[in-house]
């Protein structure tokens, strides 16, 4: 018998916000940490006087033989820079510190049995034109999941397809073979027109069916969710009225390609320090990612129905990066937002360079969207530093090359230049310190237990990954300052990204293929070896630059590599601690050979 393809209609009432004029009133906020505005004064203070010496180091050198005006550009681009990393280390610290002494940061333990719930919980899975059988795939083990720890009477699972019609067919079929074998119910439905994208997407959800749950788990479509991670979310969820989103920290998995596994080595190595210490000076005015995040399905209703921004694309229109500012939102109502760093929170990665930066390219048009609403009406000040922050992120490509373009102006005028000629030593102690102060912590984090130490496959794999890991991102920096200064370039002219399917998968990319996307890398090049032909001080200074760009199109093909990822991996590179419900989760061959089956049909 073929089951229903969706339940019963819930309607919710999802009204547009507006962003200024009278806020909306609050609810009273229960959750807040204790010492809140003293971990992030603490926090803003060490930021600062981490930038003031620097920078003041710098202003006396340059002032040696006065301040002219590209001294004054240099510090007007120096000082916001150094503070950015410092503020990164800083915050990155404080998690290293909270870790080591096994402060684990979050609000609340996880709860796991399944007979403190009491109300229903909705899983939702917008997919658009995903593979088949990996979507399906993961579904399956989800849904299996959420029934071997408990949760089947709880749970309903909702595939949201955004798809083509042609691939909406497979997707039905491959449904209708598998929604009857599935141990909790699982529904599927298509949206004729792609209206808003992914947060129209899940509005379309709540206006229908909201009203019947109490909680919604929004996933990707590259997601994965252990049943029991679900589970204690939901019961957080039951247990504190006023929560109204947990954000997990997902972890990578499925990577294959260099790429993938050198960045699956850089977050589970270094990324538990930084998440910790963003939990830790957050509290309940956390964000929010978009995905692998529980959220109360009333809160959301009452406080999220994104308006369009006045104006055209790229900074006008949908708002891309929607999450940020639902979080922003349902704080401004009084509903606490929490991070929380559980296992069983998974996703993958793009499994190359040239992926990543499309899908950065759409995340920096909607962050750069967030500056017109830092000035919302009733938003928490660290709600607004949050959008300020994701919107700076990608600032900082355009201004290095800037600070590199009036470096090499200085040299070539003839002006006295304190960098070029002998940094002081503030400047240099404090951006090597926040460069590479957080790697040195987590490989430090690594190796002080020995469980973990050896998860990643002994001290010595630790340390040849670290090594390659710092070679590589040293490659790839300048690489992303000219493809992010490029496309700032591109939104300020009115060009807005492009909503295209995201690839998961590559056979790799050969290099003749990768030449004709890095010509403005290799012509930045040669114009720095030039300016080190007449000043060889100057280029011994941008060869780590030089040497970034020059070998973009090798970094770029190489690391698209499956077989060289493996290779890698034989010899214990980037081995990363292997994840018990990762394994567990895996697709059975029953599911694979349905889906195949349905695919073909």
């Amino acid at each position: 018998m073929r089951p229903a393809p969706l339940p019963p209609e819930a309607p919710l009432a999802m009204p547009e916000q507006r962003f200024h004029g009278n806020p909306p009133g609050t609810i009273e906020t229960r959750t807040v940490p204790p010492g809140l505005l003293a971990k992030r004064l603490l926090l803003i203070v060490a930021t600062a006087v981490l930038g003031m010496y620097a920078s003041t180091g710098m202003r006396v050198a340059l002032s040696e033989d006065g301040i002219g005006v590209l001294d004054v550009l240099l510090l007007a681009l120096f000082l916001p820079l150094v503070s950015w990393i410092a503020f990164g280390f800083v915050s990155g610290l404080v998690g290293f510190i909270n870790l080591i002494t096994g402060d684990h940061p979050g609000f609340a333990p996880i709860p796991r049995p399944a007979g403190t719930l009491r109300h229903r919980t909705a899983i939702l899975m917008p997919v658009h034109n995903e593979s088949i059988e990996a979507t399906f795939g993961r579904v399956a083990a989800m849904t299996q999941s959420v029934a071997d720890a408990g949760g089947a009477t709880f749970f309903d699972f909702f595939i949201l397809s955004d798809s083509s019609e042609l691939h909406g067919k497979l997707e039905e079929a491959t449904w209708a073979k598998l929604a009857p074998t599935a141990p909790i119910p699982v529904y599927y439905r298509r949206r004729i027109q792609n209206v808003g994208k992914k947060p129209g997407n899940v509005a379309e959800w709540v206006r229908r069916f909201g009203g019947a749950y109490e909680q919604m788990i929004v996933l990707d479509a590259d997601s994965l969710m252990s049943g029991s991670a679900m589970l204690g979310m939901a019961a957080i969820m039951e247990s504190k009225p006023t929560v109204g989103l947990l954000q997990t920290v997902p972890m990578i998995i499925n990577a294959r390609t260099l790429f993938q596994r050198w960045m699956q080595f850089a977050t589970c190595a270094y990324g538990p320090i930084s998440s910790a210490g963003l939990v830790w000076w957050s509290g309940s005015e956390a964000n929010f990612w978009g995905h692998n995040a529980i959220i109360r399905t009333r809160a959301f209703a009452e406080c999220c129905g994104l308006p369009d921004l006045p104006g055209a694309p790229p900074f006008g229109g949908l708002i891309q990066s929607h999450d940020m500012v639902e979080a922003a939102l349902l704080r401004r109502r009084g509903w606490s937002v929490h991070m929380v760093m559980i296992n069983g929170s998974y996703e993958e990665f793009p499994p190359t360079i040239i992926d990543h930066a499309i899908r950065d390219r759409r995340w920096a048009q909607g962050n750069l969207q967030h500056l017109r609403l830092l000035d919302s009406a009733g938003f928490h000040w660290t709600s607004r530093l949050h959008l300020l922050i994701g919107a700076s992120a990608y600032l900082t490509s355009p201004a290095w090359l800037l600070l590199i373009l009036a470096e090499i102006a200085q040299r070539l005028l003839g002006v006295h230049d304190a960098i070029v000629e002998g940094p002081p030593a503030a400047v240099l102690v404090v951006t090597l310190l926040c460069l590479f102060g957080l790697k040195a912590l987590g490989v430090i984090w690594v190796l002080a237990d020995r469980e973990r130490r050896r998860s990643f496959g002994g001290a010595a794999a630790v340390a040849k990954s670290a090594v390659l890991e710092i070679l590589l991102a040293i490659l790839l920096a300048p690489v992303t300052m000219v493809t992010q200064t490029k496309a700032m370039i591109g939104l300020l002219l009115g060009i807005p990204s492009n909503w295209s399917v995201q690839s998961r998968e590559t056979a790799g990319i050969p290099l003749r293929e990768v030449l004709p996307k890095v010509r403005e890398h290799l012509a930045l090049a040669a114009a720095f070896i030039v300016v080190g032909v007449f000043d060889p001080v100057l280029g011994l200074w941008l060869s780590p630059v030089i040497a970034g760009l020059l070998a973009s199109p090798w970094l770029i093909s190489l690391t698209s590599s499956i077989s060289l990822g493996d290779r890698l991996a034989r010899w214990g590179i980037f081995a990363t601690p292997p994840s018990d419900d990762e394994r567990k989760m895996k697709p059975s061959g029953f599911v694979g050979h349905t889906i195949a089956r349905a695919s073909a049909s």
